[in-house]
C-alpha cells in the first residue's frame, strides 16, 4: 500500500487491475482523493496498441472542461508521464476525456479549418490558423491532408505554433522560397 493509500485509506473491496491499467487506476484514485474533486472515472482500452482512455464523470465535470479543457489537458499530461515513467517498456498512450469534450473540441477545430481552407482556395492566398498546441495542430493537419487542393504547415517556434494553410498552386513557390532561405540564398 502506498503512503497516500495509507493516509486516505483504501477499501479492501477495490478491484485491482494489472499492469499499466492497474497503476493508472491507483494513481487516479489517489489524485481524486487528494484533489477532493467529485469525479469518478472509467478506464477502457482503445485500439490495438493497448492505449488507455480515462473517461471522467461526476459533479465537477465543468471544472475539467472550463478554460478550453486546461485541467483536462493537465490530467492527461500528468497521467501520461506517470505511466511512461512506471511502465517504460510499454508504449502505452493515455487519453483523458470528459462528457465528450475532446470530440466537440476537435469538431470545432475542423469547422474553423474548413472555413479557412475555403478562404485560402477562394482568394488563392495563404491564411493562418491561430497558435495551437501540438495535439490540436495534428487534428487540423490530418483534416487538411484529406483535401488535395490545399497544404498546411506549422509556423513558429516553441510549443504553440500557427498553421499556414495555402492552395497547392502556391506550394512550388513556397517550397522554393523555403529552400532558398535554408540554403542562405535570399
Amino acid at each position: 500500500m502506498t503512503f497516500l493509500g495509507k493516509l486516505f485509506g483504501r477499501s479492501k473491496k477495490d478491484v485491482k487491475l494489472e499492469g499499466a491499467q492497474g497503476r493508472l487506476q491507483g494513481i487516479l484514485e489517489e489524485l481524486l482523493a487528494i484533489s477532493a474533486l467529485e469525479l469518478e472515472f472509467t478506464i477502457t482500452e482503445e485500439g490495438k496498441d493497448g492505449d488507455l482512455l480515462v473517461e471522467f464523470h461526476g459533479a465537477d465535470e465543468e471544472m475539467l472542461t472550463a478554460r478550453e479543457g486546461q485541467l483536462l489537458d493537465a490530467f492527461q499530461l500528468y497521467l501520461k508521464r506517470v505511466v511512461q515513467h512506471q511502465e517504460p517498456e510499454s508504449r502505452i498512450n493515455v487519453n483523458v476525456d470528459c462528457a465528450g469534450f475532446r470530440e466537440a473540441a476537435n469538431a470545432a477545430l475542423i469547422e474553423l479549418a474548413d472555413k479557412l481552407k475555403d478562404i485560402a482556395l477562394t482568394k488563392g492566398k495563404s491564411v493562418y490558423f491561430r497558435a495551437l498546441p501540438p495535439k490540436d495542430r495534428k487534428v487540423v493537419h490530418q483534416y487538411l491532408a484529406e483535401d488535395g487542393r490545399v497544404k498546411s504547415r506549422s509556423i513558429g517556434d516553441g510549443h504553440f505554433k500557427k498553421i499556414k494553410i495555402y492552395p497547392i498552386k502556391e506550394a512550388g513557390a513556397d517550397d522554393a522560397q523555403l529552400d532558398s532561405q535554408v540554403n542562405g540564398n535570399f
